[in-house]
């Protein structure tokens, strides 16, 4: 009977470590969350039944918890390097050219580019197959003893698995949170009053730190392997051959590496995860660039501090320190009021930094930010930037909450009690009129092309236009009075203003910028109503049962359509003649006539918008959440959180290849 029951252990133990083994580092669950954690419960109960065959390698370690009294120092076997950073694509070539000149000139060099993850570098050991010490790199020679915490990471293995695993090996990584983790993390703790942590590398670093090694598995780290310390084994020829094997040995090594023997490849490398690092469910700061075959390696050596076949691109710094010179306000196209802190201009992310978003009021309160505090501010992508936090106050008065709107004094109002945005209500704002007709002449509205931000400043500036009805009243001789407006230029602003006449419905309910109505709401309206008088006539009771059409949106459209301004503008608009109707969409293929499709990843052949057209004129039904009733997750180059729902859910995932087919005619 004990040799059932531990029979039994080994089982439960094996199942779970061959499903953490599909989960960290092949991305291939192979059971739900709930089933992981019907599993662990039953391994728990078993080993505290019968604790005679707990071992220390189990995976119940991870979830034990527990208080440590402090961490004690623990020597590295083989001495942790740093690397050499370079900041510009010449210093690459630079240091290409030294590796070059410490190797014989007729051998051939193969680099090997990794992702630069933005963790905390850890050096964890295996000893016959058991993880036996997990520890922080600390000066290089020396690290703190994080063992316990290291093992409450479900994607660091407890045990090597496979073929010729080595006596004894130092695997170094990075322990890093994801950016969903980290966004929770930190609205956890601002529920609590606690103090948010500037970025993911800063809360990974505080959760291996802890003392609570139940509280560091709560936090949801995790763990890429990229380098090889100390090592008693077959020997390994080369880095791509070692990070191979790690894969075989169920350890969890970034997927994105490129080999290469020429250095303008590796620099299109680095230069293409420069561009695309945002589309990662991680922060990466740089590329790694290694000298592949490690004999040469040992040729090339190491200075004190760094390995001379090894080099770090660190991408341009997304966060820097400044002063707040004031803050100002902006008034949004539908009359939101956004305050910005105008900065003492800093490089950040590459490019100079005056201004950065506070987002609203609350926001300002909840940072207790003031005119002269020096603030951390951080740029991702091309959003604008945004204050993470106060690192000095040196201001004294708090920046109140308006009354009057900075553009045109009108009244400004929280429409809810509970809403965080303030709003200029009057209709006749400059601000808003620019805004306003930016988005009625964009390409998804009534693509009116040449109406750019400085024509529509223009216009609004020399009284041209005072609502988006006036666009199709003007002449020649108005658009001559532009700057820069000559008779071809004229003539092809006129010729596109006289084409938008022509527009769908849907695409004019868009284009007037009804609070909350998107794209796809505007569509969905113009195919239920028809027609412009329909919808005018549209009441309490019709809206909500619109499918798709909330009681947010409904209570927008109605406010819309009952002010007297907005009754003026339509009938403005159908005097010019414009367009009032839409006919309804012929389905091209019955495959998707009632189907709910919901993209995810980046698309080759199509852009979003492109994409989700295509879906609404089938017939389907085009969804941004994923759910059991979804029919296909559409699933493009490096798909999100998305592609892991529909897994756990079984909806059916296609290829954008398979969609293109589908939507063939």
């Amino acid at each position: 009977m004990s040799e059932q029951i531990k029979k039994k252990i080994m089982r439960v133990r094996d199942t779970i470590r061959d499903h953490d083994y599909r989960y960290y580092v092949l991305s291939q669950p192979g059971i739900s969350d709930k089933e992981y954690d019907d599993l662990m419960r039953q391994l728990q109960s078993l080993e505290e039944k019968y604790p005679q065959y707990r071992a220390d390698d189990s995976p119940t370690v991870r979830v034990s918890g527990g208080i440590t009294e402090g961490f004690k120092t623990v020597p590295h076997r083989q001495k942790m390097l740093s690397l050499e950073n370079t900041y510009s694509f010449e210093e690459i070539r630079e240091w290409d050219a030294r590796v070059r000149r410490g190797l014989p000139s007729k051998e051939q060099i193969e680099y090997v580019v990794e992702l630069k993850i933005d963790g905390v570098s850890a050096n964890i050991t295996y000893e016959r197959e058991k993880l036996k010490v997990g520890a922080t790199r600390g000066d290089g020679a020396f690290g703190e003893d994080v063992t316990a915490n290291i093992k409450s990471i479900r994607a660091i293995p407890l045990q090597l698995r496979g073929p010729h695993i080595p006596a004894l090996i130092e695997i170094r990584g990075e322990v890093y949170m994801e950016r969903k983790e980290f966004s929770a993390l930190n609205q956890a703790r601002q529920e609590k009053g606690e103090q948010i942590f500037a970025n993911p590398r800063n809360a990974s670093s505080g959760s291996l730190k802890l003392l609570d090694t139940g509280l560091v598995y709560s936090r949801h780290l995790y763990f890429f392997a990229h380098s090889l310390g100390e090592y008693t084994g077959k020997p390994l020829p080369s880095q791509r051959e070692f990070l191979d094997r790690l894969t075989e040995w169920g350890v969890r090594t970034n997927p994105y590496v490129q080999c290469s023997h020429a250095i303008e490849q590796v620099i299109e490398y680095c230069r293409l995860w420069q561009e695309k690092r945002d589309t990662l469910g991680y922060e990466i700061d740089g590329m790694v660039i290694k000298v592949n075959n490690f004999r040469q390696q040992e040729r090339l050596g190491a200075t004190l501090k760094s390995p001379r076949w090894a080099v770090a691109y660190k991408f341009p710094a997304r966060q820097a320190t400044t002063q707040v010179r004031s803050i100002k306000l902006q008034v949004g196209r539908t009359g939101v009021i956004t305050p910005i802190a105008e900065l003492q201009p800093v490089e950040c992310a590459g490019v100079i930094i005056k201004n950065a978003t506070l987002h609203n009021f609350d926001e300002i309160r909840r940072l207790d930010i003031k005119v002269g505090d020096r603030v951390l501010i951080e740029r991702a992508g091309d959003v604008i930037p945004k204050v993470i936090k106060v690192v000095e106050s040196r201001g004294s008065m708090q920046f109140p909450v308006p009354k009057r709107c900075p553009e045109c004094a009108g009244s400004v109002v929280k429409e809810k009690e509970d809403d965080v945005a303030y709003h200029c209500v009057s209709p006749f704002c400059p601000a808003q009129l620019e805004r306003r007709l930016l988005h009625f002449s964009s390409r998804q509205a009534m693509d009116i092309e040449g109406m750019g931000e400085s024509v529509v400043s223009q216009l609004v500036r020399l009284n041209l236009v005072r609502t988006v009805a006036d666009l199709y009243a003007l002449t020649a001789d108005d658009l001559v009075r532009l700057p820069l407006f000559k008779e071809k230029k004229i003539e092809n602003l006129l010729a596109s203003i006289a084409q938008s006449n022509s527009r769908t419905l849907s695409r004019l309910i868009f284009a007037l910028g009804i609070r909350h109505v998107g794209e796809k709401a505007s569509y969905v309206l113009a195919q239920h109503f028809k027609t412009m008088e329909r919808l005018v006539q549209a009441t309490q009771e019709e809206l909500p049962r619109i499918d798709e059409i909330g009681p947010v949106l409904s209570r927008s459209i109605l406010d819309f359509f009952s002010m007297p301004q907005t009754k003026d503008l339509l009938a403005a608009l159908k005097k010019a003649g414009v367009s009032m109707r839409e006919e309804a969409q012929e389905s091209k293929s019955t495959l998707l006539r009632g189907k709910t499709v919901v993209f995810t990843g980046e698309l080759k052949k199509y852009s979003r918008s492109q994409a989700e057209k295509l879906v609404r004129r089938a017939g389907g039904n085009q969804s941004r959440s994923v759910s059991a009733r979804t029919d296909y997750v559409v699933s493009g180059q490096n798909p999100g959180s998305k592609y892991q729902k529909a897994k756990k859910l079984g909806v059916k995932i296609i290829s954008e290849e398979e969609f293109s087919r589908l939507m063939a005619p």
